[in-house]
């Protein structure tokens, strides 16, 4: 049903280049691919190469390269008059917007995306713009907007055979699922997006399926099981280079150790996380290890006045980032440590 992944943001003559390269590889070649176009003139090649460029580094964590980058391909792309190639550096954009926390300013450069890739011709960048509108709907909380959207491209994918945008949906609406308490359906979506990213060679889906896989498991006390899932995304993360997704692999870890009780094994983890995810200006991921940081220092003894006052600093923050669910995420932290009827500072 469905065939090998691959990656359409390598174009060009970075086509051959397989979902799996590794980041300083693609970043490599694509550099040397772009300064050969600029010297010949090749306007869209050169777009091409930028795209890559931008693609690899923001996987990297390499923030300013990647804005760089993609405004490079997009400069190159017009110039050319290429409208599906805009397409793709404008969504390169919009994901690292989303990346770096500005879902504001992410949702406006996906939805231009979406339009030039229409006018452009190029359905490919259209789905891909499309889900970066549903995943950055989902992550701020917006299930009722965006579900019906990421249903609608999992039909698509599937009709299409398109193994890593199936892959991609099933993950998005298995954590929908799973943040509105439907363990079973999302456990199975997961397991389904696993198999699929493993049958088409796909391991930075399968890495995130896994990493979904071992929350679920967590939440019913299989901790040993939980734990040996992101060991093995783990692995691929580093292989790969996949330093948000192994960022993200850290603080689920986290997560698990404190639901187990070992909370300062979860400190030290959450703390890690915390580290990866400034050094890559990632706010949102910062936020969220912050929060589990603060719960494990609670367990630990922290004073109740110091933590709740820590988590109205992170509602705070957290709101800020356009989070829609940002002061439930807090209510349910206080409610779990016990700290509800502890004051609290008022949201400005």
């Amino acid at each position: 049903m469905y065939g090998k992944a691959f990656a359409p943001e390598y174009r060009g003559a970075l086509g051959e280049l397989s979902v799996n390269s590794s980041l300083e590889e693609v970043l490599a070649k694509a550099v040397e691919q772009q300064r050969q176009a600029q010297l010949r003139g090749a306007a869209v090649e050169s777009a091409h190469a930028a795209l890559a460029v931008a693609e690899a580094s923001r996987r990297l964590g390499l923030v300013a390269e990647a804005e760089r980058a993609w405004r490079a391909s997009y400069r190159a792309a017009r110039q050319a008059g290429d409208e599906g190639a805009m397409a793709w550096a404008v969504w390169s954009g919009g994901t690292l917007a989303r990346q770096r926390g500005a879902l504001a300013l992410a949702r406006r450069l996906l939805a231009l995306a979406a339009g030039l890739a229409e006018r452009g011709g190029d359905v490919v960048a259209r789905g891909y713009s499309l889900a970066g509108l549903a995943e950055t709907g989902r992550i701020q909380g917006d299930y009722e907007a965006v579900g019906e959207l990421h249903e609608q491209l999992l039909a698509e994918a599937r009709r299409r055979g398109e193994a890593r945008h199936t892959v991609w949906a099933l993950e998005g609406i298995a954590q929908m699922h799973r943040n509105t308490g439907s363990y079973d359906t999302a456990l199975a979506m997961f397991e389904e997006a696993a198999e699929i990213a493993g049958d088409a060679d796909d391991a930075r889906g399968r890495a995130w399926a896994l990493r979904g896989i071992a929350d679920v498991l967590s939440l019913r006390g299989e901790t040993a099981r939980a734990l040996e899932l992101l060991t093995g995304a783990e692995t691929t993360c580093r292989r790969m280079r996949l330093v948000s997704a192994l960022a993200y692999n850290h603080k689920m870890r986290g997560n698990v150790l404190f639901r187990a009780g070992r909370f300062e094994e979860a400190r030290a983890t959450y703390g890690g996380a915390l580290e990866e995810f400034r050094a890559m200006d990632e706010p949102r991921g910062a936020a969220l290890a912050t929060l589990g940081l603060v719960k494990a220092r609670a367990r630990l003894g922290r004073a109740a006045a110091e933590t709740a006052a820590d988590l109205d600093a992170l509602r705070h923050t957290l709101g800020g980032l356009g989070l829609l669910h940002a002061r439930d995420m807090v209510d349910a932290a206080r409610a779990e440590l016990g700290l509800a009827d502890v004051p609290t500072a008022p949201v400005r």
